[in-house]
C-alpha cells in the first residue's frame, strides 16, 4: 500500500514543484494499519493557502488506493503547529511518517 503512496507522491510532486514532502500518519504512519484503515496523509505544498476544504481541491486525491484524510500544510505551519503541544501536534510528532 505504501508504495503505490509514495508513487503518487512523486507523480504529484513532479507535476507540482511546490509540493515538498507526503507523510502518513495514523495508523500507517505507527505501522499498525489493517483491513478497514484509510489513509491519514500530511502534504507539504509551500503554495498552498487558503481553508484546508480549497487546499483539499488541489490534489487528486481520489487517486490514491484506498480512503484518505488529507492536511496541506506550509513547511512554516506545519513547524507552528508542531510548536503549538494540541493533541494533533502531539499524534503527527508521534506517527508521522515521511514517504521521501
Amino acid at each position: 500500500m505504501l508504495r503505490e503512496v509514495q508513487a503518487w507522491a512523486s507523480d504529484q510532486r513532479r507535476a507540482h514543484p511546490s509540493l515538498l514532502r507526503v507523510g502518513v500518519f495514523g495508523s500507517y504512519g505507527r505501522g499498525t494499519a489493517s483491513v478497514g484503515s484509510d489513509l491519514d496523509l500530511v502534504l507539504i505544498d509551500e503554495a498552498a493557502a487558503g481553508p484546508q476544504h480549497q487546499r483539499l481541491r488541489h490534489w487528486p486525491l481520489d487517486q490514491l488506493p484506498l480512503s484518505c484524510d488529507a492536511l496541506v500544510f506550509t513547511s512554516a505551519e506545519l513547524s507552528q503547529l508542531l510548536a503549538g503541544g494540541s493533541r494533533m501536534a502531539e499524534e503527527l510528532q508521534r506517527d508521522l511518517r515521511w514517504l521521501d
